[in-house]
């Protein structure tokens, strides 16, 4: 039968329409998947062709001032899986191998098909020789599961640099949603220290190798003869200021103890040496960290996970009196000449403010020299709350450095603000300041802010970032980037800082702080000793040598070990000793005839 003949010509136009319709509408898709679609679909066909395999660069080498190497990197395994590939029938006898939960393994493989089926991802990193062992001899029976040659970090030196340095851990799921694209599961991540603040430098870029597959995604061989590979690029080297040296024996000082010793360089803010105790272990996350070991290390009552060098907020005792004084002779309110005559105590209202001795008559530079408490009572009231708090904030106090570790404290500097707001307007009265003149009441610092400040004092007023890594160096161009600082100046008159330096230099000469004197050089220093509510008080050191062209600056605070001449001042003696001449000389008749270059 003709179509002509076929129904009404109404029942024909309809069958027209829609014969026309069907064919518009092929039309429009085939259009939409060749040109609109054509590079996502694109893409997708030529991973069903083309496997696409990353290959891991090796991770950015760490290095001291003086070109020691600190951070390495050693061969590692890594057990790779291919979802397409792989039969989960296998998944008992994979997880019998690897010693990893059944339930684990499939989780990591239902994530990984979430991005691709076709690409291979981690599923155990770090193994070790018996289970590559095992992964060899049951190759056969395990397709789509292979062994990857990849590195982990290997540190060199005895010292552990831990809070400094930080470490590189594999990747969590919340990292992944936070740091883009370039990561997938399994990949390791800087976590802590200057790892995490230099990530994108250290890491390097990943390279692709290229393998032809077939529709059932079996491997044919190699893409294009291994031209279109893509290899990786290793990442760049960070060169720090650390002297490795006087970090390993600031370390083995602190073995035992609570506390912190940071040193820096005056001149430049770049950090020598930074030392928080009690530490661990980096190579704990140089690999696979068991979760026995990550839960040890958070519920140990040391709390060594902590940070006491830079996140501690604790009051700084004597080692304080220098932000009174300058703040004091810099506004005129006091001269060299202006005296208190001290007699063990100050009375202000019904408090007695105690002094450890009898000093008699102090003016300033005696003050600071004997640590006179009496002449810093009265000194702060003359002062004032906020002249006092104006210039602790300029020396870097109550502020966060911004220091390349990524964890930091900002201190507590009160003000007639902070009181106001914590006791209440006209609720509080200058009795709550007396404290503050010799460091005490609610004044908190962080040993990093100490040594900032002690670099300021050495000289005379120049701030410098404090920052562990000075140069980044790209071992392909050769190009070498040097990390930017700020720097400013504090403006306080030469006269100022003259009579307190040289209150510091009697401090070592003949005050609380010989125990931090070096042998054949003159220094500048300042103990302290911090009353604790919950225990013994705390000892602190802040100085700086030599006297007259500082080239180290440093503090010392040992938590609970009572005044600060005890233990703190030592041990900076000693610190500066092995950076001044590379070797500790103290118990030498002689000191060799001149400094070590720095």
């Amino acid at each position: 039968m003709a179509f002509e003949e076929f129904g009404s010509a109404t029942r024909r136009s309809v069958l027209l329409g829609i014969l026309a319709l069907g064919m518009l509408a092929l039309s429009g898709r085939l259009y939409q998947l060749q040109y609109i679609y054509r590079e996502e679909y694109g893409k997708k066909s030529e991973e069903n062709s083309i496997r696409r395999v990353a290959k891991e660069p090796i991770r950015g080498y760490v290095y001291d001032r003086n070109g020691i190497l600190i951070v390495d990197n050693r061969p590692s395994y890594t057990v790779m899986l291919t979802p397409i590939d792989f039969d989960e029938k296998n998944l008992p006898l994979l997880s019998e191998i690897l010693v990893m939960p059944v339930d684990l393994i499939r989780e990591r493989i239902k994530k990984a098909k979430v991005y691709s089926s076709f690409i291979p991802t981690k599923i155990k990193r770090d193994i070790d020789f018996r289970t590559l062992s095992l992964l060899e001899e049951f190759k056969g029976a395990l397709p789509g599961v292979e062994v990857q040659l990849e590195s982990k970090r290997f540190y060199v030196t005895p010292a552990r640099g831990t809070h400094m340095l930080g470490y590189a851990k594999e990747i969590s799921d919340w990292q992944l949603d936070k740091l883009g694209s370039y990561y997938q599961q399994g990949d390791v991540v800087g976590s802590a220290g200057i790892e995490a603040k230099y990530e994108e430098a250290l890491r390097g870029e990943k390279g692709f190798e290229f393998i032809s597959q077939n529709a059932r995604g079996q491997i044919i061989g190699t893409f294009n003869n291994g031209k279109s590979d893509i290899p990786p690029k290793d990442g760049l080297d960070l060169h720090t200021a650390i002297d490795i040296k006087v970090q390993a024996l600031a370390e083995s000082l602190m073995i035992g103890k609570r506390g912190a010793i940071v040193a820096v360089d005056p001149s430049t803010g770049g950090i020598i040496a930074l030392v928080s105790k009690p530490d661990y272990d980096l190579s704990l996350f140089s690999g696979v960290t068991p979760p026995e070991v990550w839960k040890s290390l958070n519920t140990d009552p040391e709390i060594p996970l902590f940070n006491r060098a830079t996140l501690t907020r604790y009051p700084p005792g004597s080692t304080f009196k220098m932000v009174l004084a300058c703040a004091a002779l810099e506004k005129g309110i006091i001269d060299e000449n202006w005296r208190v005559h001290c007699n063990g105590s100050f009375r202000y209202g019904n408090k007695v403010f105690k002094d450890l001795h009898v000093h008699g008559s102090m003016n300033v530079v005696e003050a600071i020299q004997h640590s006179c408490n009496v002449f810093f009572y009265q000194l702060i009231l003359k002062v004032g709350l906020d002249p006092w708090s104006d210039y602790a904030r300029a020396f870097g106090f109550g502020k966060l450095s911004k220091v390349d570790i990524t964890e930091e404290n900002s201190g507590l500097i009160p003000s007639t603000e902070y009181y106001d707001r914590v006791y209440g307007k006209r609720k509080w009265t200058l009795g709550y300041t007396v404290s503050l003149g010799i460091g005490q009441g609610e004044v908190g610092v962080t040993p990093l802010q100490m040594a900032n400040y002690a670099a300021m004092l050495a000289n005379k007023g120049h701030y410098h970032q404090p920052h562990i890594v000075q140069t980044i160096h790209n071992k392909w161009t050769g190009r070498i980037d040097t990390v930017k600082s700020e720097n400013h100046d504090l403006a306080i008159s030469e006269r100022t800082w003259d009579l307190v330096r040289e209150g510091m230099r009697r401090v070592v000469a003949a005050g609380t702080g010989t125990p931090a004197r070096i042998q054949g050089v003159e220094a500048g220093g300042k103990t302290g000793t911090a009353q604790n509510p919950h225990g013994k008080d705390h000892s602190w050191y802040i100085g700086f040598a030599p006297y007259d062209n500082p080239t180290i600056a440093i503090c010392v605070l040992v938590e609970n070990a009572g005044f600060g001449a005890t233990y703190a001042a030592p041990y900076a003696g000693m610190c500066m000793e092995q950076y001044l001449f590379g070797e500790l000389i103290r118990n030498k008749k002689r000191a060799p005839a001149k400094l070590a270059a720095h």
